[in-house]
């Protein structure tokens, strides 16, 4: 590392946020975590244990009265104040989370800025809880409509956005009034303990926020949910780890919010403008190494224009430079684990002995670090296992359709429905697939759906619930219903 490197990672502290107070776990342990660029360790970080989970839970049941009597005005300037110091260190910020993850440092920045907007769009909300008042229509009563808090939240984040999932579900908590105990994947715990840093910074009362870094999730979280005491849980992540969280879930009947896998198809129709649906693939695709749910999974291009789009994605594929992310003129940096990586080669050789043609890539970049080449494949088979399976890597697999029809169907078969892309110029066109597709969001003629005041969730195996939007504060809150009588 670097002596700004290592400036910007000794700024963090390594220990537990538990209940707002800095403490080891107490069991000592503690586990590395590694640059995936150069698989050298970066520091060592406090690994909590079941103990340090149930004291985070006994400091977030006792502030939950507190909190949820604080002031939305409160709340909001939190909240505020938090988005500030966010961009403020933007660029320390982007640097530790490109150390930890591995991604470009101008998409790390990026995910900062977004990361932030969570924040701020949800200090414009924590004002704007409302309930309501009606007359019963025998006239006899009167309904009063409350918004309460749930209560104890779980909120569990992956590693491929590890700043803005923190956000995400942290934002609408923190405005509703909720305490919480946030889990960040083991891969990358140095930017929620950042985040942590910030929001003690900017006020956030002792015992509304821990974060709890892990190598043994199932151990920590299984003993939240079925204690009683946690009444939410929020879930960034793959859909197996899902059905077993929501299994966990159903004794205590706790609300959850899922947010699975993805299988995105990205639909490119023959009178799509061909220099926009490129860009949008480019963003679809690659966007976080396309190590993201919403990444374009299958790319389904009509046949009077599959060729040309194809040589056009690759001479872009193909111009992009692997590096460290930290390096200038990087474009893609490493996949976060080896693991990851030979999922993806696995995925490629499978379709190549099925009879998909490399255009561009196929196989492992050079360095020590977990590098896989920007890839692109030509004449895939439907029956190719990518074409099932979330890819999570920079690899861009083109198959060919004749009819919309065929298009459609071809988008829908599949157990996931988290997002899907239409590049046509054709209103009627795009008005009909957008309604068709089985996904919660469709990017119609554009590479990129996430932001943070759209509601942003899945169907199918790919989730429940909706993060961010007027509709992401909702989960967060119980409805009351109080009849008034007497009043005739």
């Amino acid at each position: 590392m670097s002596d700004r490197e290592a400036q910007v990672v000794a700024q963090v502290d390594k220990r537990l946020f538990l209940g707002g107070k800095w403490q080891d776990a107490s069991s000592g342990a503690a586990f590395e975590v590694e640059d995936p660029s150069t698989r050298k360790v970066l520091c060592e970080v406090a690994d909590a244990g079941k103990d340090d989970a149930l004291r985070a839970l006994d400091a977030a049941e006792r502030a939950q009265p507190g909190w949820a009597k604080v002031a939305p005005r409160e709340r909001s300037q939190i909240l505020y104040r938090a988005f500030q110091l966010l961009m403020e260190r933007q660029e320390e910020l982007a640097v530790l989370m490109t150390l930890e993850m591995g991604k470009p440092l101008a998409e790390a920045k990026g995910e900062i800025a977004y990361a932030a907007e969570f924040f701020r769009w949800f200090a414009e909300e924590a004002v704007r809880i409302d309930g309501g008042f009606a007359t019963s229509p025998d006239g006899k009563s009167r309904f009063l409509i409350m918004r309460q808090p749930v209560g104890p939240c779980m909120l569990i984040t992956p590693w491929n956005f590890p700043m803005a999932m923190g956000t995400r579900k942290i934002g609408p908590a923190i405005a509703s009034g909720c305490t919480m105990i946030l889990k960040p994947a083991h891969q990358t715990p140095l930017s929620a303990l950042a985040l942590a840093g910030i929001l003690d910074e900017a006020g956030l009362p002792e015992g509304v926020l821990s974060v709890l870094p892990t190598t043994d999730p199932g151990g920590i979280t299984e003993p939240l949910l079925t204690d009683g005491r946690i009444r939410k849980l929020s879930f960034t992540g793959s859909t197996a780890v899902g059905r077993k969280l929501l299994e966990q879930s159903a004794p205590q009947v706790l609300r959850t919010s899922m947010e699975l896998g993805g299988n995105a198809p990205f639909l490119v129709f023959d009178d799509a403008d061909l220099d926009a649906a490129v860009d949008g693939a480019m963003l679809a695709k690659m966007r976080n190494i396309g190590e993201a749910c919403t990444a374009a999974n299958r790319i389904y291009a009509q046949s009077g224009i599959a060729e040309e789009f194809s040589r056009r994605l690759s001479e872009r594929m193909g111009a992009l430079r692997l590096g460290r992310g930290l390096d200038e003129g990087a474009d893609v940096g490493p996949l976060i684990d080896d693991k990851a990586r030979q999922k993806v080669q696995s995925l490629v050789d499978d379709a190549v002995e099925r009879g998909a043609r490399v255009l561009v890539g196929g196989g492992p970049g050079e360095g020590p670090g977990h590098f896989y080449q920007p890839t692109v494949l030509a004449d895939v088979p439907f029956a190719a296992e990518l074409s099932n399976t979330e890819i999570f890597g920079p690899v861009a697999p083109v198959l060919t359709f004749e009819t919309e029809e065929e298009a459609v169907r071809a988008a829908n078969d599949t157990e996931f429905g988290l997002v899907s892309y239409l590049y046509t110029r054709d209103l009627n066109r795009a008005m009909r697939v957008s309604e068709a597709l089985e996904t919660g969001m469709v990017g119609l003629n554009q590479g990129v759906v996430s932001n943070p005041a759209a509601p942003f969730g899945g169907v199918k195996h790919s989730g429940l619930g909706r993060e961010g939007g007027r509709v992401g504060i909702d989960e967060f809150l119980d409805t009351k219903y109080v009849g008034i009588g007497g009043l005739d």
